[in-house]
């Protein structure tokens, strides 16, 4: 269904771009995903799938994680398409750089029909990767959603910053892409086989092949880098602060998930072949990724590079579920991939949303929001969006009895009962000290004084009902877990039984 609406963007855009505004594409984009997450979910038959079932010669294997996962992104997909085609009601954001949005032709602002396309492909490379059942298909699918989001971090052309971190963001992810085409040919060349069925069956079969283990380590060293796990994190600061705003909503969750669940599906190599060295470089990968998340993220005052910092934290948290790789660690892996996406996808939201009515207000000099003292005072100004962002930062910080909390309760006891106390302790101690960076933005949200002296009520804009609409929901979601965690807890235990007993 995604690839017959990546065709039919094509067409329609290279016919009607020029008479029918560029908000529309973006709509049927929205609808386009919403029909493939009803498809996805529509042939969830576990009993039918079973272990997977191959397709395209055996190129890729559809099982019931995939489909779940598929689900999952079409949905997270069309989200952050709603925050980049509108974030206001009757006005748009300009394009300058840091909050670009597809905007209105009247305005004499530039149109960027491209960009729900490109969000397409990403989507469609995205969900071939968690398919993917060869290392053909495993390398041009992470090729066609990584050229799609390079290109995404460079359309707004007219920003010299989102050009310079679209390029440093080209560069260093080619470097990530050899490492994984380097590991995939000596994989081959090693044992002639790009099937994983095949090199799972000869894994099992045969003793230790330190030359395959040093294949298959480069393999994941090159989605370490993708993922923005330490020590491969250092283009993740100045790409995602340059790049506009809701380029930056969608290279910090949507790469993310298909990675890690991909890593998730790949593991069956290490479980057959009881590789240590794997689990050490993930285990080694998680305390340096909550480390440098941390300590980093102390020491911001761009609220984006804070919350870049803040998601190789909790990318720390994800790496050390990898590692255990049980029936406790997947589950505690999927629920905190599930829930720690949603809350990012509100914390966009609801700074572009700051950033769209400071702009309303005539304080165009303060939109978009790029430093944390910009936002000084805003819950007096706007007091749910206000509200709405410290339980997002409550969630992310771990505090209970929010959703985030039990995130990190799930893996942290996943790891106790696995024997990684040190990492456990860690996890902790570094959960606490980030908590001030942001307690830090909720004190300057909710106490700090306002920036300017004009009375809020003066040329108050209003956000459009999409955007308010899909903050109240996620935040409301974040609070109603607390109320009845049944239906998320079981719909992900489910998926881990599936994973593991068929």
């Amino acid at each position: 269904m995604v690839l017959f609406g990546v065709l039919t963007m094509i067409l329609a855009i290279a016919l009607f771009s020029l008479r029918i505004p560029a908000i529309y594409f973006n709509r049927i984009t929205i609808i386009l995903l919403l029909f493939s997450a009803l498809l996805s979910y529509n042939s969830l038959y576990i009993d039918l799938i079973g272990s997977g079932v191959g397709v395209f010669g055996g190129l890729f294997q559809v099982t019931t994680i995939t489909q779940s996962i598929d689900v999952f992104i079409y949905l997270v997909g069309a989200l952050v398409l709603l925050l980049s085609a509108r974030a206001g009601g009757a006005q748009t954001l300009p394009s300058n750089g840091s909050n670009s949005t597809l905007v209105n032709k009247s305005k004499g602002l530039s149109v960027l029909a491209e960009y729900p396309l490109i969000a397409l492909f990403s989507v469609l490379g995205m969900s071939s990767l968690i398919s993917s059942s060869d290392l053909v298909s495993m390398f041009l699918s992470i090729e066609l959603q990584s050229f799609a989001v390079y290109i995404l971090a460079t359309i707004y052309r007219e920003s010299e910053s989102a050009t310079a971190a679209g390029l440093k963001y080209f560069l260093l992810g080619s470097l990530s892409s050899a490492l994984i085409l380097l590991g995939s040919s000596l994989l081959y060349g090693f044992t002639g086989l790009t099937s994983f069925e095949g090199l799972y069956m000869l894994c099992s079969t045969t003793t230790a092949n330190t030359a395959i283990e040093i294949s298959v380590l480069l393999i994941m060293v090159g989605l370490l880098f993708k993922v923005s796990a330490a020590p491969f994190h250092n283009w993740a600061p100045d790409v995602y602060d340059g790049v506009p705003t809701v380029v930056t909503t969608w290279l910090t969750t949507m790469p993310k998930i298909a990675f890690l669940v991909f890593i998730l599906e790949f593991q069956g190599f290490t479980q057959l072949a009881n590789w240590s060295s794997w689990t050490y470089l993930l285990l080694i990968s998680s305390l340096l990724s909550l480390l440098v998340g941390t300590i980093g993220g102390l020491a911001q005052y761009r609220i984006k590079r804070l919350l870049t910092y803040s998601t190789i934290s909790h990318v720390g948290f994800l790496l050390l579920a990898l590692a255990i790789n049980n029936e406790e660690s997947v589950e505690s892996f999927l629920f905190y991939l599930i829930q720690y996406t949603l809350t990012n996808i509100n914390v966009f939201f609801i700074l572009v949303a700051f950033g769209y009515l400071l702009q309303t207000k005539g304080l165009s000099v303060y939109s978009p929001i790029q430093y944390i003292n910009q936002l000084k005072g805003q819950f007096k100004a706007n007091p749910l969006l206000g509200l709405s962002l410290a339980i997002c930062l409550f969630s992310m910080a771990g505090i209970p009895p929010l959703v985030g909390f039990f995130g990190k309760q799930m893996v942290l006891y996943a790891a106790t009962h696995n024997g990684n106390f040190f990492l456990a302790f860690v996890a902790i101690l570094v959960s606490v000290v980030s908590a001030a960076y942001y307690l830090r933005v909720i004190k300057v949200i909710h106490f700090d004084p306002l920036n300017v002296t004009e009375t809020v009520q003066t040329n108050k804009g209003e956000l459009a009902t999409s955007s308010s609409l899909v903050i109240a929901t996620i935040t409301l979601l974040l609070i109603f877990f607390i109320i009845n965690p049944t239906p998320l807890l079981n719909s992900v235990h489910l998926i881990t039984l599936n994973l593991f007993y068929w």
